[in-house]
């Protein structure tokens, strides 16, 4: 594919700075793998280059995740949330997703949230 369909991309609610998040997932794990934000132009590129490519916030500029490391992003397939607002992008990461050399960029550090804890009844509250 080289062009990228227009019905596609006005489905797509970019922000106000013109720009989508990107959750990248392993395709075959379904392990989240990390998130970068998108513009028009790098969901293009992403979709008819098969090789992820970002906008980068902070550099003002288009990059690709691997270009320097070589732990590149191939795209398997990618999906729209239900609001269109979010891109759910598959690939076959090659190496660590993240710039700090793991797998993840979720393997640092853990939250510990209450999730699971009894439920406080409000019968028994002060």
């Amino acid at each position: 594919m080289s062009a990228v369909d227009s019905a596609i991309l006005e489905r797509i609610t970019f922000n106000s700075d013109g720009l989508v998040p990107a959750i990248i997932q392993q395709w075959d794990t379904r392990e989240v793998l990390m998130m970068g934000w998108m513009d028009a132009e790098a969901f293009r590129r992403t979709m008819t280059e098969g090789r992820v490519t970002f906008w980068s916030r902070s550099r003002q500029e288009y990059w690709r995740k691997g270009d320097t490391s070589g732990h590149a992003q191939y795209v398997k397939a990618a999906a729209l949330d239900c609001d269109g607002d979010t891109l759910l992008v598959t690939v076959e990461q090659i190496g660590a997703a993240c710039h700090t050399g793991t797998r993840t960029c979720f393997d640092g550090d853990q939250l510990a949230p209450a999730v699971g804890a009894a439920p406080v009844d409000a019968s028994e509250a002060p």
